[in-house]
């Protein structure tokens, strides 16, 4: 061995070992999205948005009526609670509605769409008989059931063009007809204009442009071509302006979009004017609950079409942001319904509430906003009324039937364990409980000599 200069051995130098590369660093924001995809595409996931959201509206608005209708209430000699305890009767008989609506099997659904039609339809035209129609706030769209209840056979139309229509649009896309333009106008449209046509004889515009919105909402969905569509949208856009030319009232309603003070005329723009002022002093977190100083007189129909601004005046922006949140969460979710399901009957029906619940949303915030005019028509499941109200959630029904319908839906709901409802030790048709299951093994893990 050959030494060095010194005499010294060599030094033997340690041999480098290669650098492992490092890890990429756990960026949060990219492992949020991630979760939130997986939880966004999970099979329940409309399941959930739709069930979970409708009930927080349907909770929060019992809330709102309650805060925003006491005055009203006062101010008519009635109990304080007299509005919240009518609309808490309405949303517990639509809960029941709901539930039975979302155990219905798909068929009967399809079997109720000629029954509601007809039902509707004849309660439509005994609200034009006199002595049983009633008008209230000057449109004759009421039929009295006897004491303080009544009910608006109008609202009961939107369920059953959204049932009927799916149902027709089905059965003429199973026969392959939808690709013929007479087979998809006939005889939708005509329904669809007996409906608009006995609900203007009341003189309510709102409902029936709740209607249009449907009508078309289910046009689009059977592919109707871009000629058709523009043609039917180019009649109904010209009676629309027809009728709004002929009423000095709806004129004024126009008038009314941007106001930001009230004027002297026809088109005085109060409620419009003080909704503003109303949305204006909430500020962030809002005045606190209960606190609201426009309903005290200064704001007409506070805790039915204008309740979105004691909202806003009670709870601020974070609570308007919220109900807008869970009404965008609620579309969504019917919109994933109808476009994830192989059913032609699923796909309309789930497109046509989607698109009433969302077109009656925005047109009522956007005539709270000033953006649009004062339709009158009440936000849905937020607003007093129970009219409004148990349709509504009977068509929520449906949505969450459908989403509980869906294949992977179905594989996840089946696979799920209950947790309460049998005895201890004791199998039921889906076998034993979870926690039994669990110590039986552990019982056979220490027999064998493991700890």
């Amino acid at each position: 061995m050959s030494g060095s200069r010194t005499g010294r051995p060599p030094v033997q130098r340690a041999v480098r070992r290669p650098v492992a590369p490092r890890p990429p660093r756990d960026n949060p924001v990219r492992r949020f999205v991630t979760r939130a995809r997986r939880a966004w595409d999970r099979p329940l996931t409309a399941y959930y948005l739709i069930l979970g959201g409708s009930v927080l509206i349907t909770v929060l608005g019992l809330v709102m009526v309650y805060s925003a209708s006491q005055i009203t209430a006062l101010q008519l000699s009635l109990p304080g609670s007299y509005f919240f305890r009518k609309q808490f009767l309405a949303a517990a008989i639509g809960g029941v509605l709901m539930f039975v609506a979302s155990r219905m099997p798909v068929k009967l659904h399809r079997a109720l769409a000629y029954p509601i039609l007809a039902g509707a339809v004849f309660l439509m035209a005994l609200v034009q008989v006199p002595g049983i129609g009633m008008a209230v706030n000057g449109n004759q769209n009421w039929i009295s059931l006897g004491g303080s209840f009544q009910i608006q056979p109008s609202e009961f139309g939107k369920l059953a063009l959204v049932l009927w229509g799916a149902d027709l649009m089905a059965r003429k896309h199973d026969r392959k007809l939808l690709t013929q333009w007479k087979h998809m106008l006939v005889p939708l449209v005509p329904v669809s204009f007996l409906l608009l046509g006995l609900i203007m004889l009341g003189g309510d515009m709102g409902t029936a442009i709740i209607l249009t919105a449907i009508l078309f909402g289910l046009l689009w969905l059977a592919g109707a071509p871009t000629r058709l569509f523009v043609g039917v949208l180019s009649v109904a856009g010209a009676i629309g302006v027809l009728l709004i030319k002929t009423s000095p009232n709806r004129m004024a309603r126009l008038a009314c979009i941007g106001a930001t003070e009230p004027r002297s005329g026809v088109a005085d723009c109060w409620q419009a004017v003080h909704g503003i002022y109303a949305l204006a002093s909430g500020g962030l977190f809002g005045s606190g609950l209960g606190a609201s100083v426009e309903k005290w007189g200064q704001l007409p129909e506070a805790h039915t079409d204008f309740i979105f601004a004691v909202t806003g005046e009670e709870l601020g922006l974070a609570g308007t942001l919220s109900v807008l949140a869970l009404f965008a969460a609620l579309g969504y979710a019917g919109i994933r319904v109808a476009g994830r399901t192989e059913d032609p009957f699923v796909r309309y029906a789930a497109g046509g509430v989607t698109t009433w619940i969302t077109a009656q949303a925005v047109i009522n915030i956007g005539a709270v906003l000033g953006l649009l005019p004062i339709a009158g028509v009440p936000l849905p499941l937020f607003s007093y009324g129970g009219s409004a109200l148990l349709p509504t959630m009977f068509a929520i029904g449906l949505l969450i039937a459908f989403a509980r319908d869906e294949p992977a839906a179905r594989a996840a709901l089946a696979m799920r364990q209950p947790r309460f409802g049998r005895k201890r030790g004791t199998g039921g048709p889906r076998g034993p409980r979870r926690w039994n299951t669990m110590r039986r093994r552990a019982s056979a893990a220490r027999s064998s000599g493991e700890r």
